[in-house]
């Protein structure tokens, strides 16, 4: 590893290092500065929480669609056991975090600062602690073991899937879905993984004794994930008030550089401590501290060849391809001045928070509010009755006066505090006009989405302007309208195809009728020319029957033809000899004779006359 610094250093040591120039860094616009209050907290190692009697866990704990629930009620589930698969490519597992006995699936409150409910898995454990059997993608010889071969032996499409299965989402605060933002950043040939450890927000330190007290799970977690997206380098961003977990994360890498005597020339994986400044830890400028490169606007880190993750991601990773466990811990930060013993705790997800400060040590009569999450970006809980998620990374116990109340705000005085403390390069005095009068078009070319609501402009405001909360309304009622017009468009869409679907029919109905009648009127001609044709050849059949019938017949009797002709020969010579017999004796009549039978054949034709 390129670093000369020994493991004896102090922050001191480290602050001089950076401003000496060891490391090349840049700078991001706006930002301020706060005082840490994380030394109540990290000065000890990791607790556990008990399982809980009773464990809430709900089926939206990411950003996209809800896990399907594949439990009902009644069913016996082990820990680890999975009770809601993913639902859509966005999406993530849902699993049991403790043994028991499902007794509802049914709406719950849940961490959110409008106090929302959502479908929750409801177990009531049995205290046996029994795990489903884990199937992890490297065996415990290997991982006792593990090097950079063992890593390199896996396809990335079985760390991939691994990770799905396991439900790991960015525990940063984003939930983004793991696997599904891996798989985009490997096809989009990342150059460079930066690994988040600034954690800048102050009382937070769950991420900082991770590292302290689990490097080994954070370093390798974070090797698994560079091969699948195929970065180059790896960068570790960490501020310097963290002196303790850098030293710790230094050494698991040079000891494994050492053990495995890897043969790259350039450092597979670079710490680099950055001056601590509110919001460090924000991804954007994160990413512009260590790379000098900004993000565009409305734009991804995958867009510049970059993808960022949480420390907390990466050893959930290792967890999952370790020891095949899925993601139902996490590690919370429990402090603030209603807390008797400030620590960071692995608490099951899906414990009530109750429970929780219960077993931290709770101080009931100090309590002056609970906030889920820090100071800055956090938001008060309406109930502490509600369950753990894989989203909840401090709870934060304020005793009276421990934050200052805000004053009633009061006019802007347009100083422009605001926009000197914007990270983002924003104008927050004109979205807070804008945000004021509902303009909400305006807010757009403004670029209001860019602003990732870290509380700098509020602090810094001497009006004392909730300024985020303005800006977070405002986000919401453009989101609204969009999902409006986004319905309005899909059932305008809608109309229009069934419209276009019930003409289609009526035409195919009307062709569909002409062709039957078309058909039918040239069946009936090809009918009556069919008739035609064998009446036609019966009549032809007939004459030919009847020609050959007399063919025959006259065939048959030639003789009696002969015999009639003979017979009629013999009468025409009879009747012609008597002819002659009557002319001779006609001649022989005497004259008186024969003027007797004159008047006799005149009286005879004289009667016929008459009649």
């Amino acid at each position: 590893m390129k670093h000369t610094i020994n493991n004896n250093q102090t922050q001191q040591s480290i602050t001089e290092s950076i401003k000496g120039g060891l490391y090349k860094l840049w700078s991001f616009p706006g930002g301020i500065k706060l005082p840490g209050n994380k030394s109540q907290s990290n000065h000890q190692p990791i607790t556990s929480a008990k399982t809980a009697r009773q464990l809430v866990i709900p089926l939206t704990q990411h950003i996209g669609q809800a896990a399907e629930p594949v439990v009902q009620v009644g069913d016996k589930v082990l820990k680890g056991q999975i009770l809601g698969h993913a639902h859509g490519i966005i999406s993530a597992p849902v699993h049991a975090s403790g043994s028991g006995v499902v007794t509802a699936i049914e709406e719950r409150p849940i961490p959110h600062p409008s106090g929302l409910s959502a479908l929750c898995v409801v177990i009531d454990t049995d205290g046996y602690e029994q795990w489903v059997e884990c199937t992890p993608l490297i065996s415990k010889s290997e991982a006792n073991t593990a090097d950079e071969q063992s890593i390199t032996d896996l396809s990335n499409e079985e760390i991939n899937s691994q990770i799905a299965d396991a439900g790991i989402v960015g525990l940063g605060g984003a939930l983004f879905p793991s696997a599904a933002k891996l798989h985009t950043a490997e096809k989009m040939h990342t150059e460079t993984l930066i690994i988040n450890a600034a954690e800048c927000e102050p009382y937070i330190t769950c991420d900082d004794v991770l590292m302290r007290y689990r490097p080994e799970e954070v370093i390798l977690g974070i090797l698994l994930i560079k091969k699948v997206v195929g970065a180059k380098k790896c960068l570790i961003g960490i501020e310097d008030n963290k002196p303790e977990a850098y030293k710790a994360l230094l050494n698991t890498i040079s000891g494994y550089t050492h053990t495995h005597k890897t043969t790259h020339t350039e450092p597979q994986i670079e710490i680099v401590p950055i001056p601590a400044r509110y919001p460090a830890g924000g991804e954007k400028q994160l990413i512009q501290v260590l790379t000098g490169k900004e993000v565009p606007s409305r734009g991804l880190p995958m867009d510049i060849g970059i993808i960022c993750q949480n420390v907390a991601t990466a050893a959930a990773v290792y967890q999952a391809v370790y020891r095949g466990e899925p993601l139902i811990f996490r590690i919370v930060t429990i402090t603030g001045g209603a807390i008797k013993v400030p620590q960071n705790m692995e608490v099951p997800i899906g414990t009530p928070i109750r429970d929780v400060l219960t077993q931290a040590g709770l101080n009931k009569d100090k309590i002056e509010k609970v906030i889920m999450g820090g100071p800055m970006m956090g938001f008060a809980l309406p109930s502490i009755d509600i369950p753990v998620t894989k989203a909840t990374n401090c709870l934060l116990i304020t005793e009276k006066d421990e934050l200052a109340t805000p004053p009633p705000a009061m006019p802007c005085i347009r100083c422009a505090c605001c926009s000197d403390s914007c990270p983002m390069s924003l104008l927050p005095q004109q979205m807070y006009w804008y945000a004021k009068s509902r303009e909400l078009d305006k807010l757009q070319e403004y670029n209001i989405f860019d602003c990732i609501e870290c509380g700098c402009c509020s602090y810094a405001c001497p009006s004392n302007i909730p300024l985020v909360q303005y800006y977070r309304y405002a986000k919401n009622e453009i989101s609204n309208e969009a999902e409006e017009r986004n319905k309005a468009d899909l059932a305008r869409k809608r109309h229009e195809f069934r419209e276009e679907r019930l003409e289609k029919a009526k035409l195919t109905k009307a062709e569909a009728a002409r062709l039957r009648k078309k058909k039918l009127a040239k069946k009936k001609a090809m009918d009556a020319e069919k008739a035609k044709q064998e009446e036609a050849k019966a009549a032809s059949s007939d004459d030919k029957s009847d020609s050959k019938a007399d063919e025959k017949s006259a065939a048959e009797k030639p003789d009696e033809s002969a015999d009639l002709i003979q017979e009629a020969i013999s009468r025409a010579k009879i009747k012609k000899a008597q002819q002659q017999s009557q002319r001779r004796n006609t001649e022989n009549l005497t004259e008186d004779q024969q003027k007797q039978i004159d008047e006799a054949n005149e009286r005879r034709s004289k009667n016929s006359q008459t009649e």
